[in-house]
């Protein structure tokens, strides 16, 4: 076994709020492993159960490629890696060993996977009454929750690609958004029931969906049509709540979002720029009525400013206070000044022994970011340590980290 590898971060004012909660994950991809991160990044101690054993060579997502690379490595920090042949006695034995020390499980495999491992909330509530048990789905209980399903599939099913797409032209959100939100609302399950066990000493299930998760993002358009009766349109052909909320094409094909939503800030908008006789103008008095009006008013906007550089219009819709945005890539990001100045930037070594940047959790606490403690881990990195810490001795701890024809963990 080699020595945990671990990241420096920042030294928190207080204890992190999960410090010795104990989680057992098995989980693979985005969703599973999304709930795991949230927890670790908090202070738990987050172990990765990886199969090893019959061709097996840990969580699959550590093979991808393409729009699957960063799968592992984000998703995967702070966490330790335990790699067991599940299909074994030993292996089964020694996972049992673990989860009787635990205080969560949390999985994101298919129906009837874990129940036929023996791992189910069923068996293992028996074995620790105090454990939650989360399982990650792509449907709640259900006439579909037979059904595989895919963040694209519940995107296509659950109106989010129709809200995304151009009329006609349905399209999936540019990110995993249903994984990693159904992953954070499994997280916040625990954390229920962590508050819940306060009060009566057992553990309880938890379940989260992708499909449930991506209706709750459609929630407010379905509202819509529950209160006004007319139904919500795809967003690039909706007739939009601003009179100017638009991407612009400025000096040399440059984009940049501008948005001017009060009246107020039409005010200062024409002001800024010289527009005296838009302000004046009856027809554009109220934001209502500059919304009624876009089919003159936008052209004739964009006419004004297609010869500014996006440079330019951002300096001054900042210097007024007013919304704006240029169009940003993702690994634009890496380099983005308030990132790198504010700490939403961690750097992490990758199992590879490479060095890069990691997201880090979206809020501060006590003013600052839930740091990274330890870098993804490589497999069965921690299988030395854990299996120890249960009782096995160093030739059993040897057996089980290399089955027969298993795969040897770094």
């Amino acid at each position: 076994m080699t020595e945990t590898h671990t990241t420096t971060a920042s030294t928190p004012s207080q204890p992190a709020p999960y410090a010795g909660l104990r989680v057992v994950e098995f989980t693979h991809m985005v969703m599973g492993p999304t709930c795991g991160m949230v927890l670790a990044d908090l202070g738990a101690e987050v172990i990765k159960i990886e199969p090893i054993g019959h061709g097996r060579h840990g969580d699959a997502t550590r093979q991808l490629i393409g729009s699957g690379a960063g799968f592992f490595p984000m998703f995967n920090r702070n966490k330790k890696s335990l790699a067991l042949d599940l299909e074994t006695v030993e292996g089964k034995e020694a996972v049992l060993r673990l989860i009787a020390t635990a205080d969560v499980v949390s999985e994101n495999f298919k129906s009837g996977t874990m129940r036929k491992l023996g791992l189910d909330y069923a068996s293992l509530k028996a074995l620790n009454p105090r454990l939650i048990y989360v399982s990650h789905k792509g449907f709640l209980p259900g006439p579909y929750e037979h059904r595989t399903a895919l963040d694209e599939v519940v995107q296509m099913m659950g109106g989010l690609a129709y809200m995304t797409g151009r009329p006609g032209d349905p399209l999936r959100a540019g990110t995993s958004v249903n994984d990693i939100m159904g992953g954070v609302f499994g997280a916040l399950g625990v954390m229920a029931s962590l508050a819940q066990r306060e009060k009566t000493g057992l553990g309880q299930e938890v379940q989260s969906a992708l499909f449930e998760n991506n209706v709750f993002l459609m929630a407010q358009h379905m509202m819509q049509f529950a209160v006004t009766g007319q139904a919500a349109a795809p967003m690039p052909a909706r007739i939009s709540a601003w009179g100017i909320y638009d991407v612009f094409k400025v000096k040399d094909e440059a984009q940049i979002f501008l948005a001017v939503v009060s009246d107020t800030a039409w005010g200062v908008f024409c002001e800024a720029f010289g527009f005296a006789d838009l302000k004046a103008d009856a027809r554009l008095h109220t934001n209502n009525d500059r919304v009624r009006n876009r089919d003159w008013m936008m052209p004739l906007l964009r006419e004004r400013l297609a010869a500014w550089s996006a440079h330019d219009l951002a300096a001054v819709f900042e210097q007024h206070g007013l919304p704006f945005a240029p169009i940003t890539r993702p690994h634009e990001l890496l380099n983005d000044p308030h990132l790198q100045a504010s700490g939403g930037l961690s750097p992490i070594t990758l199992p590879d022994g490479r060095s890069a940047p990691a997201v880090l959790l979206p809020f501060t606490l006590d003013g600052q970011r839930p740091g990274i403690r330890l870098s993804p881990p490589r497999l069965g990195e921690h299988n030395a340590a854990l299996l120890a810490e249960l009782g096995y001795s160093a030739a059993e701890i040897e057996a089980l980290s290399h089955p027969v024809g298993g795969t040897t963990p770094a």
